[in-house]
């Protein structure tokens, strides 16, 4: 498994530098993040489209376990372009600043959408294409890439169609060629409380009765010796 292979490569390029580079401000809740591209961009999903230079509206719109949905609007979000099918990636080093990654195309290639990642936080969104738009943009970049084979017709079908990925030589491989599982931590040792220490106690078997008998037979004696000694007075 690779870590977002184009974060280190020229295939791949951030927000930072990259043709079409984007300004984005972001808010919590639902991630809605503002990006402004200064090219042409060619996005997946439900409405598959190249939009043209602007300033859009990212926004996740559905959680599901191992799937996430993410939607992207006109500026004054009153229009949705297209609904991405995505999938959480994770990220070793996280910044404080939005980060859009891009699949790097010949001259003359509007830049193919490939990665959001929200700022501060580990998991970004790995989107995926419909599978004949994967096997080109793989060709074209060398790269494997998340493909449904699916026809992205509705929203709805986004969070069931399967997802598997394509290697440049348009033949399915394991997703996890694409996106980064999170580190193993190893779990620390279980802490053992030290067993308490046993007192050792005989059982309570003795009795009070022989005590009480004892008593009961000594004040009867003391009251025959008594008796016996008033006697001899009178």
């Amino acid at each position: 498994m690779t870590l977002l292979k184009g974060l280190g490569t020229g295939l791949c390029i951030t927000v930072l530098c990259m043709v079409a580079a984007p300004k984005a401000t972001a808010d919590d809740g639902n991630n809605k993040t503002v990006i402004t591209f200064s090219g042409p961009v060619e996005v997946p999903g439900v409405g598959a489209q190249i939009l043209p230079a602007g300033t859009y509206v990212f926004k996740l719109v559905d959680s599901l376990s191992d799937r996430h949905i993410v939607q992207i609007f006109s500026e004054d979000g009153t229009h949705v372009f297209t609904t991405i099918l995505a999938i959480p990636n994770y990220r070793l080093k996280i910044t404080d600043k939005t980060v859009i990654t891009f699949r790097e195309r010949p001259a003359g290639e509007p830049e193919a959408l490939r990665a959001w990642f929200y700022p501060g936080r580990e998991w970004g969104e790995e989107f995926v294409y419909e599978r004949s738009k994967a096997i080109q943009l793989a060709k074209e970049t060398n790269e494997t890439v998340l493909s449904t084979p699916v026809a992205l017709e509705s929203a709805e079908v986004l969070k069931t169609a399967p997802v598997e990925a394509v290697n440049p030589a348009g033949e399915p491989v394991e997703t996890a060629q694409v996106v980064e599982a999170p580190p193993v931590i190893a779990a620390a040792a279980p802490v053992v409380a030290p067993k308490p220490e046993l007192v050792a106690s005989l059982p309570e078997t003795a009795s009070y009765l022989p005590l009480i008998g004892l008593v009961g037979l000594l004040m009867l004696s003391s009251g025959i010796a008594l008796s016996v000694l008033l006697k001899r007075k009178a």
